[in-house]
């Protein structure tokens, strides 16, 4: 059975290409369309809001280029984007959590409203824990005293010292996103806990030392997907190089009584990505991880061994939510896709859309007359039109 979805519905609106969605996951959900639809900003919008709460909202704005690269560009000139999410965090606390943030003079910013709603445990009988910001005015139901609000961070950050919050803030401090780069786990590290791995897999080498020592179990899933990508490897573990670490791996060699060992620097972009790939999503097993976004997993793999990351795939959305995108026939040519699993993504005029299956896409998987891979090549995974989205962002609580 696998682990119910922490998010369950996300709205954005004006998120880069985003003029606004309205989706609703699952334990697994795939993003596919062609290059530049717009699949990597809705992934992002998620690891905007990992980004301001574990560091700073200005922080997260600056890594992206200021608030005038994240908020849509258009004849319009929206001068606000909001990120909507819709929650469960088990045991009966499910809630809502949304905040907008709107440009100012000089290229500068302002939370203009944030609002956050908890419910309490089942048994408890209680309404939900509730805040609301407005232009720096904080309303809330809790008897606790909080923190005077900033207009230049989340408030969220401040409310987590009071147990009603600390669930959700935790939950969003949990999630990961990746985007591997082999030359970045190529080169010598610096060693740290290795409890999450990295957006770039910079820490490898810690993550790998961290799961022969926590959870050989799952190490030992990683290297057994692994064996099925890059055939003869036998083993993969962290090795120290001087003051750094690296990555080891041990591979049979024909004519060789003993594997024979590679460090990270003499192996193929494609197997580097693939360790990388599988150690992102098989963490779960192993952490508390709440939500792993990946962007085009398949990349550098050979085509036959695109169906074993999609193995690894659905072994992970056993332990924790995923949010994978993709235009890869070949990672979607599956018959055990559910049309639910798959969000079709597409733009137009430059403006991105996102939704599920049309009709005709959710008919021919359910009764399996094509592939969703099929369905690709076909380019007839396409958004459903008669999709209506819900463009309000509706109050949460009435002051």
């Amino acid at each position: 059975m696998s682990k119910p979805p922490f998010l369950t519905r996300v709205k954005l609106n004006n998120y880069k290409s985003i003029k606004n969605c309205d989706v609703r996951l699952r334990a697994l959900a795939i993003l596919v369309g062609p290059n530049g639809t717009g699949k990597s900003n809705f992934v992002d919008a998620l690891r905007f809001t990992t980004d301001a709460v574990t560091t700073t909202l200005d922080h997260a704005l600056r890594d992206r280029g200021g608030i005038n690269e994240v908020r849509r560009r258009s004849g319009g000139h929206p001068t606000h984007f909001t990120v909507n999410l819709q929650f469960d965090l088990g045991e009966g606390r499910s809630g809502r959590y949304v905040y907008e943030i709107a440009s100012a003079p000089s290229g500068g910013f302002k939370v203009k409203s944030e609002q956050c709603s908890v419910d309490r445990e089942l048994l408890s009988g209680a309404e939900p824990a509730r805040f609301k910001v407005t232009d720096g005015e904080l309303t809330t139901n809790l008897e606790e005293r909080l923190p005077q609000p900033a207009t230049d961070r989340l408030f969220l950050v401040s409310a987590s010292s009071v147990s009603e919050f600390r669930p959700l803030f935790d939950a969003l401090t949990r999630m990961g996103f990746y985007n591997l780069s082999p030359a970045a786990i190529r080169q010598p590290q610096p060693p740290d806990p290795g409890l999450l791995l990295r957006r770039d897999g910079s820490n490898l080498a810690s993550v790998l030392a961290h799961l022969e020592s926590a959870r050989p179990d799952v190490l030992a899933r990683v290297v057994e997907y692994l064996q099925v990508l890059a055939p003869g490897i036998e083993s993969v573990s962290r090795i120290d190089a001087g003051p750094m670490e690296t990555i080891e791996f041990r591979q049979a060699v024909a004519g060789a009584s003993n594997p024979w060992r590679f460090s990270a620097i003499n192996m193929s972009d494609g197997t580097l990505r693939g360790l990388g790939v599988l150690v992102a999503m098989l963490q779960a097993v192993a952490g508390d991880t709440s939500l792993i976004g990946i962007e085009e997993p398949e990349v550098a793999l050979h085509p036959a061994a695109v169906g074993v990351i999609f193995d690894a795939i659905r072994d992970a959305s056993l332990h924790t939510q995923l949010v994978v995108t993709s235009h890869s026939p070949d990672l979607l040519d599956r018959d055990d896709l559910d049309p639910d699993e798959i969000l079709a993504v597409r733009s137009r005029d430059g403006v991105t859309e996102i939704g599920p299956l049309n009709e005709f896409g959710r008919t021919a998987l359910r009764q399996n007359m094509f592939t969703a891979g099929e369905l690709m090549r076909m380019n007839e995974l396409q958004p459903d039109p008669s999709f209506e989205i819900d463009e309000t962002q509706s109050e949460l609580f009435t002051p």
